[in-house]
């Protein structure tokens, strides 16, 4: 039995049907996911949108020059530190707060470039895959470029099964 399952590409439709059929069978389930934003047919940025119904921008497509130095960025978009910080961080909080007699399932949908320019959600996810309470069914970048450490990490670790999705 492995205590986290990680999943490659191809992988936020797959977790929202997982997420569904887990939901439907009364298994406990929280967690996140990032979606596309779409403007007249063109990707304009990516949303988080929680478990429970929460919706809030991770980032946006931002092309003027004009932008800070202090900005997060990731190619063409700025990431929402804060919007991001804001969801996601109660609920992986409320998630490590259980007692351990009962699983709980915590969907991290994704651990990329985006949501690591977050020091506190670095932390809590290390906090989550040490919690004994808790399975996690996550997702991680396919490796390319400078890698990243959390991700090599989770990687690397023993009791993490991982899968590539194509």
């Amino acid at each position: 039995f492995c205590s986290s399952l990680f999943l490659g590409i191809g992988k936020t439709t797959l977790i929202q049907k997982v997420t569904q059929a887990l939901k439907s069978s009364g298994i406990p389930i929280d967690g996140f996911y990032t979606e596309e934003v779409r403007e007249g047919g063109r990707r304009t940025g990516f949303d988080v949108v929680t478990l429970s119904g929460k919706r809030g921008p991770l980032s946006r497509v931002r092309s003027d020059s004009s932008a800070s130095r202090h900005e997060c960025r990731v190619g063409q978009y700025v990431v929402d530190v804060v919007s991001f910080e804001q969801l996601v961080l109660p609920m992986l909080r409320n998630v490590n707060l259980g007692s351990d007699a009962e699983k709980k399932i915590c969907v991290i949908d994704e651990i990329g470039k985006m949501e690591l320019f977050s020091q506190a959600f670095i932390q809590a996810v290390r906090q989550t895959l040490a919690g004994s309470g808790t399975v996690v069914l996550g997702t991680i970048p396919v490796p390319k470029g400078k890698p990243l450490d959390l991700v090599e990490e989770i990687r690397s670790r023993k009791d993490v099964k991982l899968f590539n999705v194509s």
